[in-house]
């Protein structure tokens, strides 16, 4: 599964898979749910959860400035408000986007 086109439109990120099949993703709601350690913490090996304090997110937080791709896996997203630690796998997008 892999993407065969990612474009931004309005307020969501369109992609067209491989399969034909296609999706589209809130920027907010894929901002709010960021994978990234420092906003959906990191789990130790006995599987607790350590997370930093609740980030307050502004209207430039919802901003999508640009993407790049990361390998032949993922796109890391980049935030008006700077944030950009975020790797989306293309797996993690598509089961976000059935969600």
């Amino acid at each position: 599964m892999q993407p065969a086109d990612i474009q931004v439109i309005g307020h969501e990120i369109a992609i067209r898979w491989d399969d034909g099949t296609e999706s589209f993703l809130n920027l907010e709601t894929l901002r709010r749910r960021c994978p990234c350690a420092g906003c959906a913490g990191e789990k130790d090996v006995m599987g607790n959860l350590y997370k930093g304090p609740t980030k307050q997110l502004g209207t430039a937080s919802f901003q999508l400035r640009r993407f790049t791709p990361v390998g032949g896996y993922a796109i890391q997203l980049f935030w008006g408000d700077g944030h950009n630690t975020g790797i989306f796998s293309w797996e993690y997008l598509k089961r976000a986007a059935s969600e």
